[in-house]
């Protein structure tokens, strides 16, 4: 399967945008998710949510001057929309733990089999954890989606039976969305709810470390 038949970075955020219920409160995290601002339908009444202390915000449009005092969990320029408002960390990271965040969406080194999620150390040599606020997200947030390539960089599944590397949660993520797929998370296991045009449940399963289900409405993705 070619580099060219895989779901880029922008198409997995477009697709993750699509799936956000209207009005919900959401926060992206650090990576390929804050992607999923800029394409956003605002006037369904989503507000996002950074955890250092923005409630109320959007990605710049083109032509927009950056204000250097704006930006997301990144570190990346961002726009306040109207009725926002400003935080300490304490104020904000009470939202995230005190459940009221709908959905966080984050990206991940691994996600077992049950849902369980590492995304904030692999244990290398010289590597930096992050545990960042990914561990209060998870704990508190109604829902988690994931964003992530399939593969690692030597080819091997992100999406295994049990993870290796440290967890930041236990049965949390409900949706993962990759570059070739996206996989509900359900108690009877994990259910194929779309794929990559062109790719068979054959060659998903041949880059997945747990037994996939196919949905009977399993919807074709077009890159």
């Amino acid at each position: 399967m070619s580099m060219r038949e895989k779901l880029s970075r922008e198409r997995m955020a477009e697709l993750v945008a699509q799936d956000i219920e209207p009005n919900a409160y959401v926060n992206l995290g650090i990576g390929i998710p804050t992607l999923v601002a800029d394409r956003l339908d605002l006037t369904r009444g989503i507000t996002l949510h950074s955890e250092n202390g923005i409630l109320g915000m959007r990605g710049l449009q083109d032509g927009e001057t950056p204000d250097p005092d704006l930006m997301n969990a990144t570190k990346e320029p961002v726009m306040l929309v109207s009725g926002s408002s400003i935080t300490d960390h304490v104020v904000s990271f009470c939202m995230m733990r005190g459940g009221h965040l709908d959905l966080t969406v984050l990206g991940a080194f691994q996600v077992s089999a049950q849902g369980d999620l590492a995304n904030w150390d692999t244990g290398i040599a010289d590597s930096i954890p992050a545990v960042g606020g990914a561990m209060d997200l998870v704990a508190g947030a109604r829902r988690v989606f994931v964003m992530m390539q399939h593969q690692d960089k030597d080819g091997g599944p992100k999406i295994v039976q049990e993870c290796s590397y440290p967890l930041t949660g236990a049965r949390v993520v409900d949706r993962i969305y990759t570059d070739l797929a996206i996989i509900d998370v359900l108690p009877e296991g994990l259910e194929v709810r779309g794929m990559v045009e062109g790719l068979t449940l054959e060659q998903l399963q041949a880059r997945t470390g747990v037994p996939l289900k196919h949905s009977a409405e399993c919807a074709v993705l077009k890159p």
